[in-house]
């Protein structure tokens, strides 16, 4: 095959909506559709030359394998060193640990399914991640070790013919399939190969049935191509489920555009075009840890520009020097010792495992850094047995064991409210019931919409503890009200809310809270504790970052008016349910806050163990506060 110089182009264009969707989402909220164009790029690639090899009766699984090694290993390999050397200098441990854990899976080309399992892409946390965007890459892979293995058993057992139709086939079931899995588990369907072979597929059908056009034909079919990857770039957004149905239009463009097959289009065959498309996997690679940089160590704004242009230069000079590091093509399986890349892809790997299995190398931190990190392990241990959460959850009542004659105490809310537990605990002879459901606020029949389904947990948790409550019981409440009424969208609802205007909106949610602590309050003894202060980043890796850089600034703290600030929708609604019912309202700020000041520490310790969750350092502050009511006066923390 001749160099296309218009797949070379179209490259240029994906990196380009990538990599301006990074460092400028709210400009370009589509940008993120690029990666499904360079899945429909490699799949036409993969096709040629698997397809060319197999009908030569010359195709190599194992040259096929070592020229993807070539390809994508050493420029990766480097990325990730280069990641872990920094990060010695520049991360604290938990971090780097993390940081270890990530590059392995990145060399290893797992690291699609370890991000599925940590957390969503267009999470805030995903810009804390350096190398979420080799997700994309483990997909790749995954894809080019299954895609020959399956054309070369279909080729030898079906006949040409049958593979060459079975891949368009595929191709559609695949879609389907896609669209599926988007619609009832978009995390996975973002992440997993098998919601995305289907784009890959669509290139390899390009190349298999490939288009006769006459001159003008071209131009039209290029031009609305591209037409269909701008608009999707453009008017496509995080809100959109993704990759389902929409997905189709960026990946039909490529298609496309493939099929014009103009080599000499003043679109794609351009100096800017064909310099960018050239080095566009490296300046993917090198582009997301700058990103990355820019919210870690919170960076001016007009970095970002900066940034910008040496993801350009750091891609140029990675194509140049590292990209080119390779090996032959002929080697045998017993001589891939002697493989550049994969020798390169293994130092990574030994150096990332090792920098995980020693707690990112903890023991070259000093003590203050390590204990103010440690800030984020000081979390109930019960946290993850306790806490359910998620569509299809329903309420597990873990019990804190006590004396069964004494009256219980039972924690209620969301996450805020789990972090309370062993320290409620400890203030009375009773049983402690932790009954925390994440995300979820103490509002009958609250639920959520989600893919244009109504999903009531919720609810169904809040119907449960009623049920299952007893008369003696006290109940601690803590929610994190901010949720529902400091949004400018609504999240959550009760019957009659879809669609009201934010005020009537927020009215009707906060009598609804009301009526439901009121209800309880009828039947138990309650006390409400309000919201507790929000840092925009997390306590303890603040703290840890300002002790390994020898930054001696004041400790982390908001002003009490910002803190005023974010109370000022819910405050007024426990003030009303104060009025309306027998319940004990307790303000956190009595022990987090001074006059001036909310502290996210004290005395060396986080007292939250990310940016709004209480540690249990943090918990032990509300002690003097909750001990009169239950049980224990003379606590202390």
């Amino acid at each position: 095959m001749n160099f296309r110089y218009d797949i070379n182009g179209l490259r240029a264009y994906a990196v380009a909506a990538v990599v301006l969707f990074h460092f400028f989402p709210t400009s370009l909220e589509g940008g993120f559709a690029g990666v499904d164009v360079f899945f429909v790029i490699s799949g036409f690639l993969m096709t040629a030359i698997i397809f060319k090899g197999l009908n030569g009766g010359s195709f190599s699984l194992l040259r096929f394998y070592l020229s993807r090694i070539n390809r994508i290993v050493p420029a990766l390999a480097v990325l990730c060193l280069v990641l872990l050397v920094a990060g010695w200098f520049l991360l604290p441990p938990l971090d780097y640990r993390t940081l270890g854990k990530h590059a392995g899976a990145s060399v290893g080309f797992i690291s699609n399914v370890v991000y599925l399992n940590e957390a969503g892409y267009f999470d805030a946390d995903s810009h804390l991640k350096w190398l979420l965007h080799t997700w994309s890459l483990s997909v790749e892979w995954q894809f080019y070790l299954l895609y020959p293995v399956v054309l070369l058993a279909a080729f030898k057992t079906l006949g040409a013919r049958a593979t060459r139709a079975l891949v368009p086939v595929a191709a559609v079931l695949g879609f389907g399939y896609g669209v599926y899995l988007t619609e009832n588990d978009a995390e996975s369907a973002y992440f997993l190969l098998s919601s995305r072979a289907w784009e890959m597929l669509v290139g390899g059908a390009a190349f298999l049935y490939p288009i006769t056009l006459g001159r003008m034909a071209k131009r039209a079919v290029e031009g609305s191509g591209l037409a269909l990857i701008i608009l999707s770039v453009l008017l496509i957004d995080d809100s959109n489920l993704w990759p389902g149905a929409l997905a189709f239009f960026p990946v039909i463009g490529a298609f496309m555009v493939l099929q014009a097959q103009r080599n000499d289009s003043v679109f794609t065959n351009n100096p800017v075009c064909q310099s960018l498309g050239a080095w566009s996997y490296s300046i993917y690679l090198w582009h997301w840890p700058l990103v990355v940089a820019i919210y870690y160590f919170e960076l001016p704004a007009y970095t970002s520009y900066l940034a910008l242009a040496l993801s350009v230069l750091a891609g140029f000079l990675s194509y140049r020097f590292i990209e080119r590091f390779s090996s032959k093509k002929n080697l045998s399986i017993l001589g891939l010792w002697r493989c550049k890349p994969l020798q390169l892809a293994l130092v990574a790997g030994v150096v990332s495992v090792a920098v995980f299995l020693t707690q990112g190398a903890r023991f070259h931190y000093s003590d203050a850094v390590w204990a103010a990190d440690s800030g984020r392990l000081s979390i109930n241990s019960r946290r993850y047995e306790c806490l359910k959460g998620g569509k299809g959850a329903s309420a597990a009542q873990c019990v804190y064991d006590g004396d069964d004659s004494a009256p219980r105490v039972a924690v209620i809310g969301d996450s805020h409210a789990q972090s309370l537990l062993p320290m409620v605990h400890s203030l009375h002879d009773g049983k402690t019931l932790d009954w925390t459901m994440s995300s979820c606020r103490t509002i009958s029949g609250v639920f959520r919409i989600r893919n244009d389904q109504e999903e009531h947990y919720c609810g169904n948790w809040v119907a449960q503890l009623k049920e299952k409550l007893e008369p003696d019981d006290t109940l601690v409440i803590l929610n994190w009200l901010g949720r529902i009424f400091d949004n400018d969208e609504p999240g959550e609802y009760v019957p009659g809310t879809i669609g009201l205007p934010m005020k009537e909106y927020r009215e009707r949610m906060a009598s609804a809270y009301i009526d439901t602590v009121c209800e309880l309050a009828d039947a138990h003894r309650v006390i409400v504790i309000e919201d507790t202060p929000f840092f925009e980043r997390d306590v303890p890796r603040v703290m840890a970052l300002k002790r390994l850089l020898d930054d001696s600034s004041d400790q982390v703290r908001i002003p009490r008016d910002e803190y005023e600030a974010q109370m000022a929708h819910t405050r007024s609604v426990y003030r009303r349910a104060q009025n309306r019912c027998d319940i004990t309202l307790v303000s956190p700020a009595k022990a987090l806050c001074n006059e001036r000041y909310c502290y996210g520490e004290s005395d060396g310790h986080a007292l939250f163990f990310d940016n709004n969750h209480l540690s249990r350092e943090g918990a032990a502050k509300l002690k003097p506060l909750l001990a009169p009511y239950l049980g224990q006066a003379s606590a202390t923390p």
